[in-house]
């Protein structure tokens, strides 16, 4: 996942390849799925709850950039025939399109790619932060118990976070959203603290 290759090893010899991928997994929080409804009754013991999600380990969900819980959703939600974003896709792809864009200019004559492949010696100059959004992540980082590779990854998701709306430097609204999608781990494999 960090390195971008995998190797491959036999009794004849081992061999690596180059390996870049997009990790995307889908999990329960316990085994009958509602642990941590707001709508639902977990119907789970706490052993079973702590046993099932010890199946993922916290090194695992270190590595994992993005974390976002989904909701239950209900029948008057399902049937709701009114638009709940006001963004349409097409207002959605054209901000996204004019992030990548940023990054290929931000990028051109490097073998980076995007803001996922920042290298550590570029982080600090490619992700600058004002004031408010360095304050911010100082809190979170000492409330949350980020580890430093956690650091790196919100720097980077709020990074691409103030892409897509068009601006230079990261800001408070940025590093906040970053930080709320490594949250998750947080909430069912360890402490969650609120920060303001």
């Amino acid at each position: 996942l960090e390195n971008g290759e995998i190797t491959i090893s036999r009794a004849a010899g081992a061999i690596t390849y180059p390996c870049k991928i997009m990790l995307v997994a889908a999990m329960n929080p316990c085994p009958c799925g509602n642990y941590g409804s707001k709508n639902k009754l977990c119907t789970c013991t706490p052993t079973a709850v702590g046993k099932y999600l010890s199946r993922i380990s916290q090194p695992i969900l270190d590595r994992i950039d993005i974390q976002v819980e989904v909701a239950s959703v209900s029948y008057d939600d399902l049937s709701d025939t009114g638009n709940a974003d006001s963004r349409s896709s097409a207002e959605m792809s054209e901000r996204i399109a004019r992030a990548r864009e940023t990054q290929a200019q931000r990028y051109k004559g490097t073998s980076i790619r995007a803001n996922s492949g920042i290298t550590p010696d570029l982080l600090h100059e490619i992700c600058a932060m004002d004031e408010k959004a360095s304050n911010y992540l100082r809190l979170a980082f000492e409330k949350t118990g980020l580890s430093a590779r956690a650091y790196d990854r919100v720097l980077k998701v709020a990074r691409t976070c103030a892409d897509l709306d068009g601006a230079e430097i990261i800001g408070k609204p940025h590093i906040a959203q970053a930080v709320v999608y490594r949250s998750l781990d947080r909430k069912y494999w360890g402490n969650s603290m609120s920060i303001s």
